[in-house]
Protein backbone atom coordinates (compact mmCIF):
# COMPACT_ATOMS: atom_id res chain seq x y z
CA UNK A 1 0.00 0.00 0.00
CA UNK A 2 1.50 3.37 -0.98
CA UNK A 3 0.90 6.24 1.28
CA UNK A 4 0.52 9.78 -0.32
CA UNK A 5 1.16 12.85 1.18
CA UNK A 6 -0.62 16.14 -0.02
CA UNK A 7 0.62 19.24 1.75
CA UNK A 8 -0.94 22.55 0.51
CA UNK A 9 1.30 25.50 0.49
CA UNK A 10 0.03 28.67 0.95
CA UNK A 11 1.64 31.87 -0.95
CA UNK A 12 1.96 35.40 0.68
CA UNK A 13 0.09 38.30 -1.87
CA UNK A 14 -1.44 41.41 -1.46
CA UNK A 15 -5.16 41.82 -1.36
CA UNK A 16 -6.85 42.32 -4.95
CA UNK A 17 -8.68 45.43 -3.94
CA UNK A 18 -7.50 48.04 -1.68
CA UNK A 19 -9.60 50.67 0.40
CA UNK A 20 -9.42 52.95 -2.77
CA UNK A 21 -12.05 50.42 -4.09
CA UNK A 22 -14.29 50.80 -0.94
CA UNK A 23 -14.37 54.36 -1.78
CA UNK A 24 -14.76 54.22 -5.19
CA UNK A 25 -18.20 51.98 -4.95
CA UNK A 26 -19.08 53.71 -1.95
CA UNK A 27 -19.37 56.99 -3.83
CA UNK A 28 -20.19 55.76 -7.51
CA UNK A 29 -23.27 53.96 -5.64
CA UNK A 30 -24.18 57.62 -3.66
CA UNK A 31 -23.78 59.75 -7.09
CA UNK A 32 -25.45 57.75 -9.53
CA UNK A 33 -28.80 57.06 -6.69
CA UNK A 34 -28.61 60.66 -6.51
CA UNK A 35 -29.54 61.62 -10.13
CA UNK A 36 -32.07 58.91 -10.49
CA UNK A 37 -33.64 60.96 -6.53
CA UNK A 38 -33.32 64.36 -8.30
CA UNK A 39 -34.85 63.34 -11.82
CA UNK A 40 -39.07 63.86 -10.65
CA UNK A 41 -38.15 67.39 -10.20
CA UNK A 42 -35.84 68.79 -12.98
CA UNK A 43 -37.21 66.22 -15.59
CA UNK A 44 -40.86 65.36 -14.60
CA UNK A 45 -40.89 69.19 -13.56
CA UNK A 46 -42.31 68.43 -10.00
CA UNK A 47 -41.38 71.84 -8.33
CA UNK A 48 -42.32 70.99 -5.12
CA UNK A 49 -39.61 68.56 -5.12
CA UNK A 50 -36.92 71.41 -6.01
CA UNK A 51 -35.43 71.53 -2.57
CA UNK A 52 -34.30 67.99 -1.82
CA UNK A 53 -33.79 67.88 -5.83
CA UNK A 54 -30.88 70.48 -5.21
CA UNK A 55 -29.66 68.85 -2.70
CA UNK A 56 -29.63 65.68 -4.28
CA UNK A 57 -27.80 66.81 -8.01
CA UNK A 58 -25.10 68.30 -5.52
CA UNK A 59 -24.42 65.62 -4.13
CA UNK A 60 -24.35 63.52 -7.69
CA UNK A 61 -22.04 65.85 -9.21
CA UNK A 62 -19.77 66.12 -6.10
CA UNK A 63 -19.61 62.51 -4.84
CA UNK A 64 -19.39 61.84 -9.57
CA UNK A 65 -16.10 63.67 -9.62
CA UNK A 66 -14.53 62.28 -6.13
CA UNK A 67 -15.44 58.31 -7.22
CA UNK A 68 -13.15 58.09 -10.50
CA UNK A 69 -10.26 59.48 -8.41
CA UNK A 70 -10.77 56.40 -5.62
CA UNK A 71 -10.77 54.24 -8.73
CA UNK A 72 -7.50 55.53 -10.56
CA UNK A 73 -6.14 55.50 -7.23
CA UNK A 74 -6.99 51.62 -6.32
CA UNK A 75 -5.36 51.21 -10.09
CA UNK A 76 -1.68 51.43 -8.17
CA UNK A 77 -0.77 52.90 -11.57
CA UNK A 78 -3.39 55.53 -13.18
CA UNK A 79 -1.83 55.06 -16.63
CA UNK A 80 -3.32 51.34 -16.43
CA UNK A 81 -6.70 52.92 -16.89
CA UNK A 82 -5.18 53.42 -20.65
CA UNK A 83 -5.11 49.39 -21.29
CA UNK A 84 -8.96 49.31 -21.09
CA UNK A 85 -8.99 51.15 -24.28
CA UNK A 86 -5.17 49.81 -26.14
CA UNK A 87 -6.49 46.01 -24.45
CA UNK A 88 -10.27 46.28 -24.41
CA UNK A 89 -11.97 43.06 -23.64
CA UNK A 90 -15.77 42.84 -24.86
CA UNK A 91 -16.11 40.07 -21.87
CA UNK A 92 -15.09 42.07 -19.43
CA UNK A 93 -17.47 44.08 -16.95
CA UNK A 94 -14.85 46.05 -15.94
CA UNK A 95 -13.73 46.80 -19.42
CA UNK A 96 -17.33 48.34 -20.21
CA UNK A 97 -16.68 50.10 -17.15
CA UNK A 98 -14.14 52.17 -18.55
CA UNK A 99 -16.65 53.43 -21.03
CA UNK A 100 -19.43 53.79 -19.15
CA UNK A 101 -17.81 55.52 -16.77
CA UNK A 102 -16.68 58.27 -18.48
CA UNK A 103 -20.03 58.80 -20.54
CA UNK A 104 -21.84 58.95 -17.25
CA UNK A 105 -19.64 61.52 -15.27
CA UNK A 106 -19.35 63.36 -18.58
CA UNK A 107 -23.62 63.42 -19.23
CA UNK A 108 -23.66 64.24 -15.41
CA UNK A 109 -21.70 67.56 -15.35
CA UNK A 110 -23.49 68.71 -18.77
CA UNK A 111 -26.62 68.47 -17.25
CA UNK A 112 -25.63 69.96 -14.37
CA UNK A 113 -24.46 72.97 -16.09
CA UNK A 114 -27.81 72.96 -18.48
CA UNK A 115 -29.61 73.07 -15.12
CA UNK A 116 -27.16 76.14 -14.24
CA UNK A 117 -26.86 77.72 -17.29
CA UNK A 118 -30.09 80.74 -16.71
CA UNK A 119 -28.47 81.34 -13.20
CA UNK A 120 -24.84 82.08 -15.12
CA UNK A 121 -26.67 84.16 -18.06
CA UNK A 122 -28.42 86.48 -15.11
CA UNK A 123 -25.09 86.73 -13.14
CA UNK A 124 -23.15 87.56 -16.69
CA UNK A 125 -26.15 90.82 -16.92
CA UNK A 126 -25.88 91.55 -13.04
CA UNK A 127 -21.92 91.16 -11.83
CA UNK A 128 -19.80 93.47 -14.48
CA UNK A 129 -16.86 92.24 -12.74
CA UNK A 130 -16.93 88.67 -14.01
CA UNK A 131 -19.51 89.03 -17.46
CA UNK A 132 -17.34 87.69 -19.38
CA UNK A 133 -16.66 84.58 -17.23
CA UNK A 134 -20.16 84.12 -16.63
CA UNK A 135 -20.77 84.76 -19.78
CA UNK A 136 -18.73 81.81 -21.14
CA UNK A 137 -19.93 79.57 -19.06
CA UNK A 138 -23.53 80.37 -19.92
CA UNK A 139 -22.26 80.11 -23.68
CA UNK A 140 -23.71 83.74 -24.58
CA UNK A 141 -27.70 81.74 -24.08
CA UNK A 142 -30.11 81.43 -21.16
CA UNK A 143 -32.05 78.59 -22.62
CA UNK A 144 -31.53 75.46 -20.51
CA UNK A 145 -34.68 73.26 -22.26
CA UNK A 146 -31.97 70.12 -23.70
CA UNK A 147 -31.50 69.43 -19.84
CA UNK A 148 -34.01 67.04 -19.87
CA UNK A 149 -32.43 65.29 -22.65
CA UNK A 150 -29.05 65.20 -20.57
CA UNK A 151 -30.57 64.32 -17.56
CA UNK A 152 -32.26 61.16 -19.15
CA UNK A 153 -29.45 60.35 -20.63
CA UNK A 154 -27.32 60.80 -17.48
CA UNK A 155 -30.12 58.21 -16.31
CA UNK A 156 -29.33 55.94 -18.76
CA UNK A 157 -25.76 56.17 -17.94
CA UNK A 158 -26.21 56.06 -13.84
CA UNK A 159 -28.20 52.36 -14.37
CA UNK A 160 -25.69 51.15 -16.97
CA UNK A 161 -22.88 52.11 -13.69
CA UNK A 162 -25.30 50.46 -10.90
CA UNK A 163 -25.14 47.35 -13.59
CA UNK A 164 -21.51 46.66 -13.94
CA UNK A 165 -20.37 47.59 -10.25
CA UNK A 166 -23.14 45.19 -9.09
CA UNK A 167 -22.05 42.56 -12.21
CA UNK A 168 -18.18 42.35 -11.66
CA UNK A 169 -18.03 41.48 -8.41
CA UNK A 170 -21.00 38.97 -8.83
CA UNK A 171 -19.54 37.17 -11.67
CA UNK A 172 -16.30 36.33 -9.33
CA UNK A 173 -17.16 32.89 -8.13
CA UNK A 174 -13.87 32.12 -6.60
CA UNK A 175 -15.18 34.45 -3.66
CA UNK A 176 -18.24 32.93 -2.30
CA UNK A 177 -19.25 35.81 -0.40
CA UNK A 178 -19.35 38.02 -4.02
CA UNK A 179 -20.70 35.75 -6.34
CA UNK A 180 -24.89 35.66 -4.91
CA UNK A 181 -27.26 37.50 -7.07
CA UNK A 182 -28.71 39.38 -4.94
CA UNK A 183 -25.76 41.47 -4.57
CA UNK A 184 -25.87 43.69 -7.65
CA UNK A 185 -28.99 44.74 -6.10
CA UNK A 186 -27.82 45.34 -2.19
CA UNK A 187 -25.33 47.38 -3.68
CA UNK A 188 -28.31 49.40 -5.72
CA UNK A 189 -30.36 50.00 -2.59
CA UNK A 190 -27.55 50.50 0.04
CA UNK A 191 -26.59 52.86 -2.83
CA UNK A 192 -29.96 55.11 -2.22
CA UNK A 193 -29.91 55.12 1.46
CA UNK A 194 -26.34 56.41 1.38
CA UNK A 195 -27.37 59.22 -1.32
CA UNK A 196 -30.69 59.66 1.37
CA UNK A 197 -28.22 59.92 4.08
CA UNK A 198 -25.90 62.49 2.48
CA UNK A 199 -28.70 64.55 1.08
CA UNK A 200 -30.37 64.96 4.97
CA UNK A 201 -27.01 65.56 6.26
CA UNK A 202 -26.26 68.36 3.22
CA UNK A 203 -30.22 69.80 4.05
CA UNK A 204 -29.17 70.20 8.26
CA UNK A 205 -26.13 72.67 7.05
CA UNK A 206 -27.50 74.12 4.43
CA UNK A 207 -31.02 74.54 5.87
CA UNK A 208 -33.29 72.88 3.57
CA UNK A 209 -36.34 73.36 5.67
CA UNK A 210 -38.38 70.66 8.26
CA UNK A 211 -40.64 69.79 5.20
CA UNK A 212 -37.68 68.67 2.46
CA UNK A 213 -36.08 66.82 5.03
CA UNK A 214 -39.44 65.05 6.43
CA UNK A 215 -40.00 64.11 2.67
CA UNK A 216 -36.39 62.88 2.22
CA UNK A 217 -36.69 60.66 5.55
CA UNK A 218 -39.38 59.23 4.20
CA UNK A 219 -37.99 58.40 0.99
CA UNK A 220 -35.11 56.93 3.61
CA UNK A 221 -37.95 54.35 5.40
CA UNK A 222 -38.70 53.02 1.65
CA UNK A 223 -34.94 52.56 0.97
CA UNK A 224 -34.03 50.92 4.08
CA UNK A 225 -36.99 48.77 4.03
CA UNK A 226 -35.99 47.40 1.08
CA UNK A 227 -32.24 46.88 2.13
CA UNK A 228 -33.91 44.74 5.40
CA UNK A 229 -36.31 42.77 3.22
CA UNK A 230 -33.13 42.13 1.11
CA UNK A 231 -30.78 41.32 3.80
CA UNK A 232 -33.58 38.64 5.39
CA UNK A 233 -34.23 37.35 1.48
CA UNK A 234 -30.31 36.73 1.51
CA UNK A 235 -30.22 34.57 4.39
CA UNK A 236 -33.66 32.98 4.38
CA UNK A 237 -32.52 31.70 0.70
CA UNK A 238 -29.04 30.53 1.80
CA UNK A 239 -30.32 28.77 5.21
CA UNK A 240 -33.29 27.02 3.00
CA UNK A 241 -30.36 25.51 0.46
CA UNK A 242 -32.79 26.48 -2.57
CA UNK A 243 -29.46 28.18 -3.77
CA UNK A 244 -25.99 26.92 -3.88
CA UNK A 245 -24.03 30.25 -4.00
CA UNK A 246 -26.32 31.64 -1.23
CA UNK A 247 -25.40 28.52 1.09
CA UNK A 248 -21.73 28.27 0.39
CA UNK A 249 -21.35 32.25 1.06
CA UNK A 250 -23.19 31.62 4.45
CA UNK A 251 -20.96 28.40 5.28
CA UNK A 252 -17.87 30.30 4.40
CA UNK A 253 -18.53 33.29 6.94
CA UNK A 254 -21.15 31.50 9.69
CA UNK A 255 -18.75 30.16 11.86
CA UNK A 256 -16.57 33.48 12.79
CA UNK A 257 -17.76 35.88 15.37
CA UNK A 258 -16.98 38.60 13.61
CA UNK A 259 -19.42 38.01 10.88
CA UNK A 260 -21.57 37.27 13.43
CA UNK A 261 -21.10 40.84 15.26
CA UNK A 262 -20.95 42.48 11.65
CA UNK A 263 -24.81 40.94 10.71
CA UNK A 264 -26.01 42.10 13.83
CA UNK A 265 -24.60 45.60 14.00
CA UNK A 266 -25.96 46.04 10.86
CA UNK A 267 -29.32 44.84 11.54
CA UNK A 268 -29.28 47.54 14.44
CA UNK A 269 -27.80 50.34 12.51
CA UNK A 270 -30.90 49.68 9.89
CA UNK A 271 -33.17 49.52 12.40
CA UNK A 272 -32.14 52.55 14.39
CA UNK A 273 -32.60 54.87 11.36
CA UNK A 274 -36.11 53.35 10.87
CA UNK A 275 -37.58 54.18 13.51
CA UNK A 276 -36.10 57.21 13.82
CA UNK A 277 -36.96 58.39 10.68
CA UNK A 278 -40.75 56.70 11.41
CA UNK A 279 -41.32 58.71 14.41
CA UNK A 280 -39.11 61.62 14.02
CA UNK A 281 -38.88 62.69 9.86
CA UNK A 282 -38.51 66.35 10.45
CA UNK A 283 -36.18 66.54 13.85
CA UNK A 284 -34.06 63.06 12.92
CA UNK A 285 -31.76 64.18 9.53
CA UNK A 286 -28.92 64.46 11.51
CA UNK A 287 -28.71 61.33 13.01
CA UNK A 288 -30.74 58.61 10.29
CA UNK A 289 -28.51 61.01 7.64
CA UNK A 290 -24.91 59.90 9.21
CA UNK A 291 -26.13 56.35 10.20
CA UNK A 292 -27.26 55.87 6.58
CA UNK A 293 -23.89 56.87 5.27
CA UNK A 294 -22.31 54.80 7.78
CA UNK A 295 -24.48 51.60 6.91
CA UNK A 296 -23.55 51.78 3.06
CA UNK A 297 -20.16 52.35 3.55
CA UNK A 298 -20.23 49.32 6.01
CA UNK A 299 -21.69 47.03 4.10
CA UNK A 300 -19.02 47.67 1.17
CA UNK A 301 -16.37 47.76 3.28
CA UNK A 302 -17.51 44.03 4.78
CA UNK A 303 -18.47 42.82 1.29
CA UNK A 304 -15.12 43.62 -0.62
CA UNK A 305 -12.07 43.37 2.21
CA UNK A 306 -14.27 41.11 4.73
CA UNK A 307 -14.73 39.12 1.62
CA UNK A 308 -10.88 39.00 0.22
CA UNK A 309 -10.24 38.02 4.55
CA UNK A 310 -11.77 34.55 3.52
CA UNK A 311 -9.26 32.18 2.17
CA UNK A 312 -9.73 30.45 -0.89
CA UNK A 313 -8.03 27.72 0.35
CA UNK A 314 -7.51 26.33 3.42
CA UNK A 315 -9.33 27.17 7.08
CA UNK A 316 -9.74 30.05 9.29
CA UNK A 317 -9.75 34.05 8.69
CA UNK A 318 -7.10 36.49 7.00
CA UNK A 319 -6.61 39.38 9.12
CA UNK A 320 -8.11 42.37 7.46
CA UNK A 321 -6.55 45.46 8.99
CA UNK A 322 -7.16 48.86 7.83
CA UNK A 323 -3.52 50.13 7.68
CA UNK A 324 -2.57 53.45 8.00
CA UNK A 325 -0.65 54.73 5.32
CA UNK A 326 -2.06 56.07 2.09
CA UNK A 327 -3.35 52.73 0.74
CA UNK A 328 -5.76 52.37 4.56
CA UNK A 329 -6.89 54.72 6.50
CA UNK A 330 -5.10 57.53 4.84
CA UNK A 331 -6.51 56.90 1.55
CA UNK A 332 -10.31 56.79 2.82
CA UNK A 333 -9.64 59.97 4.76
CA UNK A 334 -8.40 61.68 1.54
CA UNK A 335 -11.24 60.90 -0.23
CA UNK A 336 -13.33 61.85 2.03
CA UNK A 337 -11.83 65.49 2.23
CA UNK A 338 -11.51 65.56 -1.81
CA UNK A 339 -15.19 64.95 -1.66
CA UNK A 340 -15.85 67.58 1.02
CA UNK A 341 -13.21 70.36 -1.15
CA UNK A 342 -15.07 69.93 -4.01
CA UNK A 343 -18.88 70.42 -1.94
CA UNK A 344 -17.35 74.06 -0.96
CA UNK A 345 -16.04 74.67 -4.55
CA UNK A 346 -19.65 73.44 -5.55
CA UNK A 347 -21.54 75.65 -2.73
CA UNK A 348 -19.09 78.87 -3.11
CA UNK A 349 -19.15 79.09 -6.69
CA UNK A 350 -22.16 77.46 -8.17
CA UNK A 351 -25.55 78.95 -8.05
CA UNK A 352 -27.09 75.62 -6.61
CA UNK A 353 -29.86 77.14 -5.14
CA UNK A 354 -31.01 78.28 -8.17
CA UNK A 355 -31.93 75.31 -10.43
CA UNK A 356 -35.25 74.75 -11.44
CA UNK A 357 -37.50 72.63 -13.84
CA UNK A 358 -35.52 73.17 -17.24
CA UNK A 359 -37.32 75.58 -19.57
CA UNK A 360 -36.64 76.30 -23.45
CA UNK A 361 -36.13 80.06 -22.36
CA UNK A 362 -36.15 82.26 -18.92
CA UNK A 363 -38.70 85.52 -19.43
CA UNK A 364 -37.10 86.39 -16.43
CA UNK A 365 -34.10 87.06 -17.33
CA UNK A 366 -34.04 90.16 -20.31
CA UNK A 367 -32.21 88.89 -23.27
CA UNK A 368 -29.22 92.11 -23.46
CA UNK A 369 -25.71 91.92 -24.15
CA UNK A 370 -23.96 92.21 -20.93
CA UNK A 371 -23.05 96.55 -20.22
CA UNK A 372 -19.95 97.17 -20.81
CA UNK A 373 -17.57 99.06 -17.90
Amino acid sequence: MQVQVHELVGAVHDVAWLPWAVQYFFLIAISTTALLLCLPAFVLGREAKLPEARLALMTAVTTGVAAPIALLADLHQPARFWEFYVYTNPTSWMAWGAWIVPAYVGLLLAFAWALHRPAFYAWGQEDWRFAKLFQWLSLGGQANGFAKLLGLGAALAALGVLLYTGTEVYIVKSRPLWNTPLLPLQFAVTGVAGALGVMLVLGRILRSGWQAEERMNRQLLWSLAVVAVLGALWFAIALSGLSAQHAEALASVAGFPVWQSLAWWGALAIGVAFVLAWIAPARSGWLTGLIAIHAAWMFRWTVFMGGQAVPKVGSGMYDALLPTGMHGMMGVIGTFGLWLFLLIVYTTFMPWSEAGVPKANNPSVPAQPAAQH
